[in-house]
């Protein structure tokens, strides 16, 4: 990974080849102390793996789909949870006869690249377990 943060509230992220999405913005985070804030980005995947959240049972279905993929839309935001980075994406992408897939977004290792712009807000956004939705979800205490 490689970045360049451009003005006060915005990083650019290019994540090369080999490397796993969701690892890599962790270690930004933790390295820039990002708290809370935006991600949206673009790329290449030759491994992706998505997980659709149950509300009845509250576990994730997870899917594991490898090939030729292009993202066509990374989207996610970050915050923190017991002062841990957390982050929450979710991912569409696209195969070679153009079906798309997305859903949760658990793992994502880049074929190319992968084109990322991380937004900061002010603050800290927290996490807390809910357990009648089965969530880590937002907490603003």
């Amino acid at each position: 990974m490689e970045y360049k943060r451009i003005d006060d509230r915005h990083y650019v992220v290019r994540i090369n080849k080999g490397e796993e999405v969701l690892e890599q913005l962790s270690l930004l985070c933790s390295k820039e102390n990002i708290n809370a804030g935006e991600i949206k980005g673009i790329g290449a995947s030759n491994k992706v793996e998505i997980g659709l959240f149950n509300t009845s049972t509250k576990e994730y279905k997870t899917t594991v789909k490898e090939g030729m993929f292009e993202i066509t839309s990374l989207l996610g935001n970050i915050s923190r949870k017991d002062a841990n980075v957390y982050l929450h994406c979710h991912i569409n992408f696209s195969d070679v006869s153009l079906n798309t897939y997305g859903g949760h977004l658990v793992k994502c290792y880049i074929s190319a690249t992968c084109e990322i712009i991380v937004t900061v807000l002010n603050g800290e956004i927290g996490r807390l377990f809910d357990e009648e939705i089965g969530l880590n979800l937002f907490s603003f205490e």
